[in-house]
């Protein structure tokens, strides 16, 4: 089986911050680290390596220093890594992004049949969770998200059994493959990098593709394949929190204070004054 796991070198967000004058992330001393999800996700294509057998291929989208991603994706055990790398790539949105995946997983398909591709839910640097389904709808592979355990693969007959979460709740379904899987946190817990691992991927070699090795359309590429940009970014203001009252001197006051405060809330009043005539 070839199982293709998209990885992305995403910026630490908890250390990120923000220019207030141009309202864009502050990168430069930012440490970038791969996507938690997508970690996840290779972790799966991984663990069904270890029972099925075959090849795990981690691809990623992004500047040369997104390497680093991939040969962490090598010292856990993946087997090949291809960096798409181009100007052509740059400003990309998530509609150009599953175009230069697809067009990436296409090549790699005519050298070995793929059988499932895994990604992470969504990006903690954008979370947008549309790139999965992106490559799935271009690639017409059987599309499955939100996945928080993949109950088996049945080789003879090409079908995959998964658990997904869905509003309220889960539901267990099968679908044939070739798919997508776009996959939660919960799914699999990480494997250490054995240190065998950690030298083969630092010897590895990495092979990045442009946008003339996938043969991908300039007008669907980068900037000019994103009908979408972002206008502004910023920090939400803190909230400040609601009014206080201390009770320690004058309890009955700070009662009176806090009712009042409440009641003048019309709709909290109303449900109030309903509860109080039962």
């Amino acid at each position: 089986m070839h199982f293709i796991c998209c990885i992305k070198q995403v910026p630490d967000t908890s250390k990120v911050k923000i220019d207030p004058e141009t309202n864009t992330l502050i990168r430069s001393g930012v440490e970038s680290i791969a996507n938690p999800y997508d970690m996840v996700a290779l972790e799966a294509v991984l663990t069904l390596k270890d029972t099925y057998e075959g090849t795990v291929t981690a691809l990623s989208m992004g500047p040369p220093q997104a390497e680093q991603v991939l040969r962490e994706a090598i010292s856990r055990g993946a087997d090949e890594a291809i960096l798409l790398s181009d100007r052509a790539f740059a400003g990309a949105d998530t509609l150009a992004t599953s175009y230069a995946l697809t067009r990436a997983i296409e090549k790699l398909a005519q050298k070995i049949p793929v059988d499932i591709v895994c990604c992470g839910k969504q990006a903690i640097d954008g979370d947008t969770a549309q790139v999965g389904p992106g490559i799935a709808t271009r690639l017409g592979y059987t599309q499955f998200t939100y996945v928080t355990e993949i109950k088996e693969i049945d080789t003879i007959n090409a079908r995959i059994t998964v658990k997904r979460k869905v509003e309220g709740g889960s539901e267990i379904i099968r679908g044939s493959l070739p798919a997508v899987l776009t996959v939660e946190l919960e799914l699999a817990k990480l494997r250490r990098a054995s240190l065998p691992r950690l030298i083969h991927s630092l010897k590895s070699e990495i092979s990045v593709w442009n946008a003339e090795a996938i043969q991908g359309d300039k007008q669907k590429l980068g900037l000019k394949g994103s009908p979408t940009w972002v206008k502004k970014i910023f920090s939400p203001p803190l909230k400040e929190g609601g009014p206080r009252f201390d009770a320690r001197e004058n309890s009955p006051q700070a009662v009176e204070d806090c009712l009042k405060t409440l009641l003048a809330d019309e709709t909290f009043a109303f449900q109030f004054l309903k509860q109080w005539k039962r």
